[in-house]
């Protein structure tokens, strides 16, 4: 059965110390003649632009070169060996409570936010035995450190006893953007070395965290590891509580979006790839997409809201796009290693207190578990007829030179050792996608990411890659930097933007605010 909400959580509203990012002053939105804008990409980030764009009246065209909207979010359905039309997607993503931006853009379409379904936890298992557990952790800093330590298996008072503090206080007193300055040449595997985190918290708690990021501890910079710590724990009184969508994201999210796009009146263009982009000397742009018949189009502006890869391509074949130094830091950008996401129908259910998702470490390539029929209800649906289980796996920071075929059986393999009752249930159907484009935040790279503005105003960057100076991440990077992108046309414009909103630059504690001082 579906995950049961718990106690409408997540509805509720921000935490008041929550930053507020206020718009540039202008006027209302655009009467009569407006300019005209394109956004390439259709994932959260060409969204989120689009959106804050054509809500001003400016005339909008969204491209996308997939058939489907949703970028790496985006769904599409296969027909099973039963006969049963399900969707398939990339896979689980958790709506934290602090991704305020994008659960104003979803409040678009869902004002009360029902299409979400609270998960009651987020746990943690070891292959050595050991679980943790973030249900009964206070939320408000710092009794959430104060409580994780105390609850949890991982941490013992010889633990804390070797830890060296005074290595540890840049979690206390997390600074945006200064962290990136401060830890971004230090990788996130060296840095909890020095700090002398215990090992066990250290493979439990922080490797599942910042295996989020597709990447190797080793090679992830120690910046977005601390910042990510602020946003989810010490600097946000949210916790890790979060919310999934009860249906696939076509459903739940990407066609009541699109047909808030199509009523504001923006052109999307699925299926339809932009191929070369061309600043003219009256300051716009042409977009040329699609087939070869396909003329350009003219915009006023443009937001290139593509993954790293597709933004590198774009430049690569626009010659005349931006300055020599912007192009070289796109050209330098990188992808995190291929990632694995195996969707198993099977013919019998899990045990019955399996938790809709659960994070592992020590599992050889196994990095979480999710029980689809918890919380979505096509899963719960197909369950319920088959009596069976939709069992989902994934498998992050893959070697590109990995069998894939022995990476997805070994997975299935761990999952036999996570959930016992798997092993002799019958496979009815399986997928299995394999990508590689999620961003790589590595050691030192951080001067290389774009921020919004770039070097020609009439063009704006945006994705979860972007540099926004913000103490924001994964999805909620996203849909921030789609809608700074926006502003910054609008303001040229004299419109007023977006308000967005964030967890708190700095860290919210007074008294760890003292204690990360003694640290110089």
């Amino acid at each position: 059965m579906p995950a049961k909400r718990h106690g409408g959580a997540h509805r509720h509203g921000r935490d008041r110390r929550a930053a507020v990012i206020h718009a540039p002053a202008g006027r209302p939105r655009f009467t009569g003649d407006a300019p005209s804008a394109a956004v390439v990409g259709g994932g959260l980030a060409g969204i989120a632009a689009a959106t804050g764009l054509a809500e001003r009246g400016v005339r909008v065209t969204l491209y996308e070169g997939e058939r489907n909207l949703g970028g790496r979010l985006a769904g599409w359905p296969t027909r099973l060996a039963d006969g049963t039309t399900v969707t398939m997607s990339r896979g689980f993503h958790a709506f934290f409570r602090q991704y305020y931006n994008l659960r104003g853009l979803l409040r678009r379409i869902d004002p009360g936010l029902e299409t979400l379904t609270a998960l009651p936890d987020y746990p943690l298992r070891h292959g050595s035995g050991l679980h943790d557990s973030f249900a009964r952790v206070p939320r408000t800093p710092p009794l959430s450190a104060l409580g994780f330590v105390a609850l949890s298996p991982t941490f013992g008072v010889r633990d804390l006893a070797r830890m060296d503090p005074r290595a540890a206080l840049p979690l206390l007193d997390v600074r945006v953007p200064e962290v990136h300055e401060r830890l971004d040449g230090v990788s996130a595997h060296d840095f909890l070395a020095r700090i002398r985190f215990p090992e066990a918290a250290h493979h439990l708690a922080f490797e599942v965290f910042s295996r989020s990021f597709f990447a190797d501890p080793r090679e992830l910079s120690a910046a977005e590891l601390v910042l990510m710590f602020h946003i989810y724990f010490l600097g946000s009184s949210e916790g890790l509580l979060f919310d999934v969508p009860s249906e696939p994201f076509p459903t739940a999210l990407w066609d009541p979006l699109a047909g808030y796009l199509a009523g504001l009146g923006v052109d999307v263009r699925t299926g339809t790839p932009v191929r070369h982009v061309r600043p003219l000397p009256d300051g716009r742009i042409d977009v040329e997409a699609g087939g070869a018949e396909e003329r350009a189009s003219r915009h006023d502006a443009l937001v290139l809201a593509l993954d790293g890869a597709g933004l590198r391509r774009l430049v690569d074949a626009s010659p005349g796009l931006g300055d020599a130094p912007w192009r070289a830091s796109i050209d330098r950008l990188r992808s995190a290693p291929p990632f694995l996401v195996s969707r198993l129908w099977l013919d019998r259910p899990v045990a019955r207190d399996r938790p809709g998702f659960l994070g592992t470490s020590g599992y050889g390539p196994l990095d979480n578990v999710s029980v689809l029929e918890r919380w979505e209800g096509e899963a719960a649906r197909w369950a319920r007829r088959t009596g069976g289980s939709v069992l989902e796996l994934h498998a992050y920071a893959v070697s590109p030179d990995a069998d894939r075929a022995a990476v997805q059986a070994e997975a299935l393999r761990q999952a036999h050792r996570v959930y016992p009752e798997t092993r002799d249930a019958r496979i009815v159907d399986e997928r299995h996608e394999w990508q590689a484009d999620c961003p790589m935040f590595p050691v030192g790279g951080y001067r290389d990411r774009p921020g919004v503005r770039g070097p020609d105003p009439a063009v704006t960057v945006a994705g979860d890659m972007v540099r926004t100076g913000l103490p924001v991440a994964l999805m909620e990077r996203a849909v921030t930097s789609g809608f700074l992108a926006a502003n910054a046309h609008l303001e040229r414009w004299g419109v007023r933007g977006q308000t967005l909103w964030t967890v708190p630059r700095t860290g919210r504690s007074p008294v760890l605010r003292r204690l990360a001082a003694l640290g110089g």
